[in-house]
């Protein structure tokens, strides 16, 4: 199985396209697909998980690491390389069965023309290390001088990040060379360690019968030092057909990972040198045949729809923190900074299915990232005046909010707008809820709960609680001056998503009190003595009866968004675009143009079907859809697969197909949204990955599992004939297989 994304060509308009599209990665780290010549302008960036880092009043943000892969060379004292040199051919190649980035260029020079080539990998059980394979060919004999090395100039959206730059370089033995870079970041004073590992060789002739030909090792090497980057340099006379490469062995440690984390980082690169380059690409492919045997879904009849949905697998993989037992996955992945590399209800609501049927651990780390931030989710809600915990909507290390009052700035006036998704968001916390319980039900692994995710649920209710509003004569209780997940319209009562989730939140709550005697008596006493268990199970009960939900239209069977909703002017998506003036403006807030209209961006009420379907006619999940997708901008990559599970749910695959692939597709092709307002919100899109994934699962496979048993109920669309996949669900694995006819579900 081979799955090869090539581009022919160049284009410098498309670098920060390619820089997400091609982009590798192994939960550590992830490289944007970027030329080895390129740097900061074209936004080069090795992302590092879990490490965030303010500078001054701009917003905080993760660190991008100094750029190891920094390589270029020079012909006559000119520099050859992308986007200033002229150019022959170029192709750039992501083999995403393997994950292996890959480049070929050639140029023409007044000596002859020269190739570059090169390859590059994140090692998948090495978490810290990266390899690259760089090599020079002439056509005629000439002198090339290869210049590598390491880049501290880094591109940074709100930074630069790291102070106390130190370089330093040596020479281990002969034709293999050292450098390094030691920083801090400027916030918290956190130590990174980037050091490589080069080894070079020369070959006479590259014809296949000579390619054994070693030319005697003879070039002139010198090591150059700036300010932002050190450099070896080689100096190299190559024969007609001759050709020289260079062997990268980098290493990344930070402060976080290790107290000795400089020596660790040079004992494993030693470790690398012994192995050589072959040995660990072949480890790294042998690690990627192992997880596509259990990740890869299979569609027959329908092969352009089985690549998009396995890209979107990769990208999962490639982001999912492995390393780590405690650690989430931001919005944009390891794409870069955008969202200030933040954890949203992406995570919990679009992510964690995958990961959950794929790699629990994974999923684990994921469900105990948000148990551990559960002190900053307390002071969120302390400092808004509420009880239990409100959760970041922009969640950084420690559960920081890194979400500001003015999140988009005008584009008509350069000046900082007011938004609401930090202080009006408040659906975060059911999502949280969400994600942990559903974990829970799904792997029947309950230690999380004796871990603290018993007190997160009870902490996300007493927030709830603590918010309600009653209208006595009517004996409910409402949520107002909130966002649901439609921001274009904000500061609205009763959305209708928002509070089913924390009617959903207070089933859960009682769902754990009832079953504390499950738990441990060490757990069993410290939540009892904590929160008054009785008390809270007549609270949490109560406001689960009561909660105000809307309720289908007797006659239309729609359920109003929010409170007026259906006020609102009733107009097309292409009469609000007619209205755009800038084509960065923001759509909602006071003035956009989506703001008095009943134009949302993303799925909303669909959302809430689509999760609690079993609790309506599929008249009423069908009338729905049919009444709010005209009305539904898509401006969100999570919108679409919400609208493609809810399509199959009412028995429409063929309706739910497009939206399938568009969710599938959001990376491969591109052409989402990159600008709110002016702030770049560009990168991958793993949220809609993940709910690709959802779409063929629970969509066209019908999975679904309920206390533990699972059940399957194909509803394929008219191009696919058949669909595989394997689950693992508390602790058993199987293969799930599914035509039009029949369903199989087989224990492996």
């Amino acid at each position: 199985m081979e799955w090869i994304l090539t581009e022919n060509g160049y284009d410098s308009s498309l670098a920060a396209t390619h820089g997400n599209k091609y982009l590798i990665g192994n939960g550590y780290l992830g490289i944007r697909g970027a030329l080895e010549e390129y740097e900061k302008d074209q936004l080069v960036a090795i992302n590092l998980a879990g490490i965030y880092d303010q500078v001054g009043d701009q917003f905080r943000e993760p660190v991008n690491a100094p750029n190891a892969l920094y390589t270029f060379c020079e012909v006559a004292g000119e520099r050859i390389g992308l986007p200033n040199s002229e150019m022959v051919s170029h192709q750039i190649t992501l083999d995403f069965s393997h994950g292996l980035f890959s480049r070929k260029t050639s140029y023409p020079t007044k000596k002859g023309e020269v190739t570059v080539e090169s390859e590059r990998f994140c090692c998948m059980e090495q978490p810290h290390m990266i390899c690259m394979k760089y090599s020079i060919h002439v056509s005629e004999a000439m002198e090339v001088t290869l210049v590598s090395g390491i880049d501290a100039d880094v591109w940074d959206i709100n930074g630069p990040h790291l102070n106390k730059v130190k370089f330093a370089s040596s020479s281990k033995e002969e034709n293999t060379f050292e450098l390094s870079v030691h920083a801090v970041t400027t916030e918290k004073k956190v130590g990174l360690h980037v050091q490589e590992i080069s080894s070079l060789r020369i070959l006479e002739d590259i014809i296949p019968d000579c390619l054994e030909q070693r030319k005697k090792q003879q070039y002139n090497h010198e090591v150059v030092k700036s300010e932002q980057k050190v450099l070896n340099r080689f100096t190299i006379s190559l024969p007609a057909n001759g050709m020289v490469c260079l062997y990268k062995y980098i290493g990344i440690y930070t402060e976080k990972d290790s107290t000795s984390y400089e020596k660790d980082n040079k004992e494993q690169l030693n470790h690398a040198l012994l192995q050589g380059y072959g040995t660990l690409k072949n480890e790294h492919l042998e690690w990627w045949r192992k997880c596509w045997e259990k990740d890869m879904v299979v569609i027959e009849g329908d092969e352009a729809a089985m690549q998009a949905l396995n890209y979107s697998l990769y990208h999962l993989i490639t982001i999912a923190p492995r390393h780590s037992k405690s650690m989430s996955i931001p919005a944009r992945g390891l794409s870069g900074q955008t969202y200030k590399g933040a954890v949203f209800w992406d995570t919990e609501m679009f992510l964690l299915p995958f990961y959950l049927y794929t790699d629990p651990k994974v999923a684990r780390s994921l469900v105990k990232y948000r148990i551990d931030t559960l002190e900053g989710a307390r002071k969120k809600a302390k400092e808004y005046g509420y009880l239990g915990a409100f959760y970041a909507w922009e969640s950084q290390e420690g559960g920081h909010e890194a979400c500001s009052d003015y999140n988009v700035t005008d584009v008509f006036t350069g000046r900082p707008m007011r938004t609401f998704f930090r202080d009006k968001q408040i659906h975060i916390s059911a999502a949280v809820v969400y994600g942990l319980m559903t974990y829970v039900h799904t792997t029947r692994d309950y230690s999380v709960l004796e871990e603290g995710g018993v007190e997160v649920v009870l902490e996300c209710a007493q927030f709830y609680y603590s918010m309600l509003l009653q209208k006595v004569p009517f004996g409910q209780y409402e949520l107002h001056d909130v966002v649901g997940p439609d921001e274009y319209h904000e500061r609205v009562n009763n959305n209708f998503y928002t509070n089913r989730m924390a009617k959903y939140t207070f089933d859960m709550a009682v769902e754990l009190i009832y079953s504390a005697p499950k738990l441990s008596s060490d757990t069993q006493n410290k939540i009892a003595k904590q929160y008054g268990l009785s008390a809270l199970l007549t609270k949490f009960e109560e406001a689960s009866k009561r909660i105000f939900l809307k309720v289908p239209d007797k006659y239309t069977k729609l359920i109003e968004q929010f409170d007026g909703y259906y006020k609102l002017k009733d107009t097309s998506l292409e009469e609000v675009r007619s209205k755009i003036i800038h084509p960065k403006e923001y759509w909602g807030g006071a003035y956009g143009v989506a703001a008095d209209t009943k134009i949302i961006k993303q799925a909303d009420v669909v959302t809430a079907l689509t999760l609690f379907r079993d609790e309506y006619e599929q008249e009423v999940l069908q009338k729905n859809w049919d009444y709010y997708e005209p009305r539904t901008e898509h401006g969100s990559s999570l919108s679409a697969c919400m609208y493609a599970l809810l399509a199959c749910y009412c028995g429409n695959p063929d309706q739910a197909y497009p939206f399938f692939l568009k969710s599938a597709m959001a990376d491969l092709k591109g052409g989402g949204k990159e600008w709110a307002g002016l702030l770049y919100i560009g990168g991958t899109h793993p949220a809609a990955a993940g709910g690709a994934y959802m779409t063929a699962v629970y969509g066209f496979a019908g999975l679904s599992i309920k206390e533990g048993s699972i059940a399957v109920k194909p509803c394929l669309p008219s191009s696919i004939t058949k669909l595989s996949f394997s689950v693992q669900i508390g602790g058993k694995k199987y293969r799930i297989t599914v035509t039009k006819e029949e369903a199989v579900a087989v224990l492996i």
